[in-house]
């Protein structure tokens, strides 16, 4: 092993605001704070994600390949009508693709895609 990934970071213009959207969802709290730059997860250096500002974000468009999605996030939920409905009330918006019973997709409010990812866990 040459290291080990320490977080995972996406660019967005609210870095405060993306962040609480998604310690919301994965029940994390805030470990770095600043204007430009913010990191949640359960404890510092455990599966943390960090959000950082940039002056010019253009989001990917999950179904334009001139717009790749490059990355996304999945998140297995137990219920997915339920956590779909709190998702659209946290600012998530619907994309268009799922796989019945395996996957549904969404955009965050930056729109940076992510799968609710759901049923049996394929090991």
């Amino acid at each position: 092993m040459i290291g080990r990934l320490e977080k995972t970071v996406l660019d967005c213009l609210d870095p405060r605001a993306l962040a609480a959207f998604y310690a919301t969802i994965l029940g994390m709290r805030v470990n770095e704070d600043s204007e430009d730059w913010v990191v949640i997860g359960s404890e510092p250096g455990a599966r943390q994600l960090a959000f950082q500002r940039v002056p010019r974000w253009t989001p990917p468009d999950w179904t334009d390949p001139r717009h790749p999605q490059q990355m996304h996030l999945d998140i297995r939920v137990d219920d997915v009508e339920a956590a779909e409905r709190e998702l659209l009330a946290l600012g998530a918006r619907r994309l268009p693709g799922e796989l019945e019973g395996r996957y549904r997709v969404f955009a965050d409010p930056a729109g940076h895609p992510f799968c609710l990812v759901f049923g049996r866990h394929q090991g």
